[in-house]
């Protein structure tokens, strides 16, 4: 019985064209003869999930398979994976096996420069590649009030700059740029290495494709130099800790001219000893004592606003209760208004009492007792008269 393509690349039948790719590129490299050299089994697997590759990857034939499975493929394909009686076959331009839908160029890339330092492709002529300049990651701590109101932080860190006085393009001012002589501009040389037969970066021009007649002699033919970088980051209001700002084209330069990389900018919340963030919620603990818990009141909390905000609690109100302030939380990074102030109530007893204060204390914990000689006078504003409760 055949096996089936999707459990073949070990993905769902739901899977994405770039999940499939992906699951592929990963068993092809571990399968791939040259890895496997004389192992059978190695070799018939790469076929198969070469097979299932060739099928999944293809609208058309996903479709046909999906509805008739792999005898549905072969009647609707002018070909398959074929290999025939030699066994592996070479992966040059059409090679057997992947049928006209599938770019070896593509699929092989990774693999190709994991064995030889190059990629797949063809060995002709065309222009070479400029290089990308490198991504940098820069991280910064910032407060919660930071995080709420935003803020413009300074950076200053070392990279790799377009060099000034070339201009990049790593060339003595009034010399030009010549065509590689080990390439002949196309940036690529072709390498053999047993059966394959295939292209890789030019180690001369480093792909480029040229190189200049003379130097710069600032960056000695490089096109970009290292300098301190000063700049300045907007954070906005309601970013979450964790978060990654990605600022396009402020990496490193690349050599000669090529496209920078990015930076990318990590924010770490400083936690603050006042409140618990709960995605957009503010969480806060109102201390309430026994007075205001029997007798009900106001606690009076603090707010990143600035100014504080004062909740009504309930007479017997107990520790642990929770109540809400909307729109006093944190702004909402992706939409509008805030999130709620979440305050937990906690009963504060106290820790040191006069003379006086214990003696109403027990008062009222005998007339809560239902003790007779408890002085009814003094039981129900007991607490005003210790803690001032209204």
């Amino acid at each position: 019985m055949a096996e089936d393509y999707y459990s073949l690349l070990g993905v769902a039948r739901n899977a994405t064209d770039a999940e499939i790719k992906s699951a592929y590129r990963k068993l092809a490299m571990k399968y791939h003869p040259d890895r496997n050299p004389g192992n059978k089994d190695a070799e018939e697997k790469f076929k198969k999930i070469g097979a299932a590759y060739e099928a999944l990857s293809d609208a058309q034939k996903r479709k046909l398979y999906d509805q008739f499975g792999e005898a549905g493929v072969n009647a609707g394909a002018a070909g398959g994976f074929g290999g025939g009686p030699g066994g592996f076959q070479g992966f040059g331009g059409g090679a057997a096996g992947f049928g006209p839908g599938v770019d070896i160029n593509d699929i092989f890339g990774d693999v190709f420069e994991s064995f030889f330092g190059g990629q797949a492709g063809g060995g002709g002529g065309g222009r070479g590649r400029r290089a990308h300049g490198a991504d940098l990651k820069y991280e910064v701590e910032i407060a919660l009030e930071d995080a709420f109101r935003g803020s413009t932080l300074p950076l200053k860190f070392p990279r790799a700059q377009a060099c000034e006085t070339c201009k990049g393009s790593g060339a003595k001012p009034g010399t030009k740029l010549r065509r590689c002589a080990q390439c002949r501009g196309s940036g690529r040389v072709q390498v053999s290495q047993g059966f394959f037969s295939m292209t890789q970066t030019c180690p001369r021009c480093g792909g480029e494709g040229q190189s200049p007649e003379e130097p710069c002699r600032d960056c000695r033919g490089q096109g970009r130099v290292r300098r301190e970088t000063e700049m300045k980051v907007k954070i906005p209001p309601g970013i979450y800790d964790g978060a990654t700002l990605r600022i396009s084209g402020e990496g490193e330069a690349a050599p000669h001219g090529g496209s920078p990389g990015d930076l990318y900018v990590h924010i770490k919340v400083r936690p603050d000893p006042r409140f618990e963030r709960r995605e957009d919620d503010l969480h806060v603990a109102g201390a309430v004592d026994i007075a205001t818990a029997a007798l009900g009141g106001l606690v009076e909390v603090p707010t990143l606003d600035g100014e504080p905000v004062k909740v009504k609690v309930p007479a017997g109100v107990q520790g642990g209760a929770t109540f809400r302030v909307r729109e006093k939380g944190m702004p909402k990074l992706h939409g509008r208004g805030r999130g709620d102030l979440l305050v937990t109530v906690r009963v504060e007893v106290p820790r040191e009492l006069t003379a006086r204060q214990r003696e109403l204390l027990e008062e009222l914990r005998a007339s809560l007792a239902g003790e007779p000689h408890a002085a009814k006078s003094e039981g129900g504003g007991v607490f005003r008269k210790i803690f001032g409760g209204d």
